[in-house]
């Protein structure tokens, strides 16, 4: 299997491309602080799942798929806050956090089965000897 074919990286990437398309139309003082605030955590979403996909030890992939977790979490109160301040309408919005409550269920499915594979690393007996 590939990083690309893993549902949850997809929707991620998704996640922040839509994210990017609505922060890019705002004003610079908006862009500037909440905007880069956004961005940055619907885009380490990805980032770190790509991260630890890419560490090829169950430990280190489950870890940085906590972090991808909190981006997460970050990136819907960074909506809520865009919301709240009139930067967002709810036709906006409302997609995107249900996508992002999507995401983590299959994110926590992710760690979850990190975790599964991870215990049957260690329950393997070494095959070299």
């Amino acid at each position: 299997m590939k990083l690309e074919d893993l549902q949850v990286y997809q929707l991620a990437m998704d996640i922040g491309e839509r994210v990017w398309e609505i922060v890019i139309e705002w004003n610079y003082f908006a862009r500037d602080t909440i905007g880069k605030q956004l961005v940055k955590a619907a885009d380490s979403v990805a980032a770190n799942i790509s991260e630890g996909w890419g560490r090829y030890y169950y430990k280190e992939n489950r870890q940085f798929c906590y972090y991808s977790r909190g981006s997460l979490k970050e990136t819907l109160t960074w909506m809520r806050k865009a919301q709240n301040r009139g930067l967002v309408d709810t036709r906006s919005f409302e997609p995107l956090r249900k996508d992002i409550n999507i995401a983590s269920v299959k994110l926590n499915n992710y760690i979850s089965s990190i975790g599964k594979k991870y215990k049957q690393q260690l329950a393997t007996p070494d095959s070299e000897a």
